[in-house]
């Protein structure tokens, strides 16, 4: 089941985190198992698994992570082990850093790396914050379109991760 549909509330990225937590106790206490100890086992199964499905929701709804993770695979935009087509310019973007990262020699040159990394990923940020602006209220054409931008920002900040790590690597040598 969605857990959007499962706490009664429109998908959003940015769901009001007091609504997040009042449906999460309201049905904590709804299906909380000691609640239904006479019931026959099937009965307590059915609300076994109510009671793990409204503790993942919470957990996946109340993380601005995960629940950015969980939309886009309701949306089948991420699927596991799907290569995302990123944009040229930005591949050769990384790829330029790529380069200069195994030529560096000092730790000046790794702070102007770092420095310009972290500008990429402020950009993104910046991207993915404006792409998710309104998304609640838009038609569901408009939402797809808003949803492959979302992607498009989320694979870049997961390559871009890579290459943070890359950059990690190198500080420690210095």
């Amino acid at each position: 089941m969605n857990y959007f549909e499962f706490y009664g509330i429109k998908e959003s990225f940015t769901p009001e985190a007091a609504l997040l937590k009042k449906k999460f106790y309201e049905l904590s206490k709804k299906y909380h198992p000691d609640f239904y100890a006479n019931e026959d086992d099937e009965k307590q199964q059915e609300i076994l698994e109510l009671s793990t499905l409204n503790n993942k929701a919470y957990q996946t709804l109340s993380d601005p992570f995960k629940r950015l993770e969980y939309i886009l695979k309701c949306h089948e935009l991420l699927q596991e082990g799907a290569k995302p087509q990123l944009p040229a310019d930005f591949l050769m973007e990384m790829m330029d850093i790529n380069e200069r990262l195994m030529e560096v020699e000092d730790t000046d040159q790794l702070g102007h790396i770092t420095a310009e990394v972290l500008a990429i990923e402020g950009d993104i940020e910046q991207d993915l914050q404006q792409a998710m602006l309104g998304y609640e209220q838009l038609n569901d054409t408009a939402k797809e379109e808003r949803l492959n931008k979302i992607a498009d920002c989320y694979y870049r900040q997961k390559y871009l991760l890579r290459i943070k790590e890359s950059l990690n690597t190198f500080a420690s040598r210095f």
